[in-house]
């Protein structure tokens, strides 16, 4: 079994046994169909374990704090789906230039507070980024949360993420650094 396999193995299990806010099941996990116009939609297609995530263990549901947002439909506690809220920053960010949305930057779990956890499907390392928006700018609110989505998983399936009640917070996420160097390119298009 690969590395990939065994921790999509741990997720399914925990995401099995727990239930974010809002969640009473876990729901069933996207088609081939559902991913493909997921993808259209947003313009890119998803790093493999995302799409992995969401075609073998469920359509959101589970995860770090509220769970992960599902693909195309929205959440049972209203919050819209993950392409409805790529699809929605991208837009307002065109809007107001001072606080743009990078692309390929896709929320795919929400925080409260307007804080999104969010994967960088541009980068071959799919890192997991934190979207702090009650920062002062644009340029101080986005951070660092794992170096790849296989972090991420591992730090929620080992309960250490700075979420955690026994985390200090976010004091310790390094800035995301690429913030203004992917939005200038939307900028000079």
């Amino acid at each position: 079994m690969t590395e990939t396999e065994q921790l999509l193995t741990r997720v399914a299990a925990e995401a099995r046994a727990s239930r974010p806010w809002g969640w009473t099941s876990l729901p069933a996990p996207v088609d081939a169909a559902t991913l493909d116009r997921a993808e259209t939609a947003l313009g890119f297609r998803l790093p493999p374990l995302l799409a992995a995530l969401y075609r073998r263990v469920g359509d959101g549901g589970f995860g770090p704090s509220y769970g992960l947002l599902p693909l195309l439909d929205s959440a049972p506690s209203g919050e819209p789906a993950a392409v409805a809220q790529y699809l929605a920053h991208r837009k307002d960010g065109s809007e107001d230039p001072d606080w743009p949305w990078p692309e390929g930057v896709l929320p795919v779990s929400h925080w409260g507070c307007g804080m999104y956890a969010c994967v960088d499907c541009r980068s071959p390392q799919a890192p997991v980024l934190l979207f702090e928006p009650n920062a002062h700018d644009a340029d101080t609110a986005w951070y660092v949360d794992a170096p790849t989505l296989t972090d991420w998983l591992r730090t929620w399936l080992d309960r250490a993420g700075w979420y955690e009640e026994t985390s200090d917070g976010t004091d310790d996420l390094a800035p995301w650094t690429e913030f203004r160097i992917r939005t200038a390119r939307a900028e000079v298009a």
